[in-house]
């Protein structure tokens, strides 16, 4: 198949377009889930709150703090808390740690919490400070607003709004590309364990290709992993924003369960992010061991995109020639897998832009 130009969907759910063949281009007509600003860029000194789940961890925190070890990106001041000298009464619209730490029954992801009520970007914090942090840390915010997205996007994050970033190391650089798929499965697994739990209508959450969450043809979630290798090791740094209670500018989960229950349960921040670490947690052993291909038909259930039908504007010079391609899959390196009605294949890749 010769160079592409673009590619639209037929009649897809959501409509995104494309360039080519060796060079495609995935890029949203969709809103984005967080608006963009340039406000509140100067920061005030951020208060970090740490704790641990074990007596280890928490001897952890008590280090890090006493040496002033976690700092912020710019020579952003940090005042650092532990969880255990929090005396006063937390806002109610605040992360409950303790509510977090004691619905999380995992063995290495997520037990080392950094909590702040307002900060730049969780991302930024976990990665600036990877080689302090144990493996499977956690930081979440209350609301951030630096937060980062694809193509280093910033977005404003509002209250209501699970955000968070852990970190993670790999040694296979193969497989980097893959473990955002394995992040976005955990999450929609983990809003499905929720409603069975608590007996729920099953909240119907949909991976749109690469990094995105859609509910009812709208976007309420993504994905963003970032790396670098250092030592012969991949440090990985996976974000995740997910509206939870925040109506605007989309939708959350909440708005959409009001609507089809009558249950007086409202989805949690910290019930999403216990349910996603022990999801993941079980994941990432398949992933790492055994392979992507041990969770790709659960993955090919939550997706948007088997058998979508893509028209393809080759150029050739002057002239433009339309052909057709069906979506199959993932090819092995991540990337999606399309054939066209010539029985030719091609491989569509992200442009990181929206």
């Amino acid at each position: 198949m010769p160079f592409t130009n673009s590619l639209r969907f037929i009649s897809p759910l959501i409509s995104p377009s494309f360039y080519s063949l060796r060079r495609v281009v995935f890029a949203s007509a969709e809103a984005s889930l967080l608006s963009i600003t340039a406000a509140m860029d100067s920061n005030p000194s951020s208060k970090l709150v740490l704790c641990g789940k074990s007596s280890a961890e928490n001897e952890m925190a008590k280090s890090l703090k006493a040496n002033n070890t976690l700092k912020l990106p710019n020579n952003g001041e940090a005042s650092i808390i532990l969880q255990s000298e929090i005396v006063e009464s937390v806002d109610e619209e605040s992360f409950n740690v303790e509510l977090y730490m004691n619905s999380l029954s995992t063995n290495q992801f997520g037990r080392f919490l950094i909590w702040s009520p307002r900060l730049s970007s969780t991302h930024d914090v976990v990665s600036h400070n990877f080689c302090e942090l144990p493996v499977g840390s956690v930081c979440v915010a209350d609301v951030q607003f630096k937060g980062r997205g694809r193509s280093k996007n910033a977005w404003k994050s509002p209250k209501g709004c699970l955000m968070f970033s852990f970190i993670l190391q790999i040694e296979d650089g193969r497989i980097v590309p893959l473990l955002q798929y394995v992040v976005s499965l955990a999450l929609t697994e983990a809003i499905k364990d929720i409603c069975n739990r608590h007996g729920l209508p099953y909240i119907d959450i949909k991976i749109k290709w690469p990094n995105d969450l859609y509910l009812n043809g709208l976007k309420v979630g993504g994905v963003l992993c970032t790396s670098t290798y250092k030592l012969k090791k991949f440090n990985i740094s996976a974000g995740v924003g997910l509206n939870v209670s925040n109506e605007e500018p989309t939708t959350c989960l909440n708005a959409v369960l009001r609507k089809l229950s009558n249950s007086a349960y409202q989805y949690q921040r910290e019930d999403i992010l216990s349910a996603f670490f022990q999801n993941f947690e079980t994941f990432y052993d398949h992933f790492v061991n055994q392979g992507f291909q041990t969770l790709e038909d659960l993955y090919y259930q939550t997706w948007l995109h088997s058998g979508q039908r893509v028209v393809v504007q080759d150029k050739n010079e002057d002239k433009v020639v339309e052909s057709v391609v069906t979506i199959q899959g993932l090819t092995s390196s991540g990337y999606l897998l399309a054939i066209g009605d010539d029985n030719q294949m091609c491989e569509l890749h992200p442009d990181g832009n929206r």
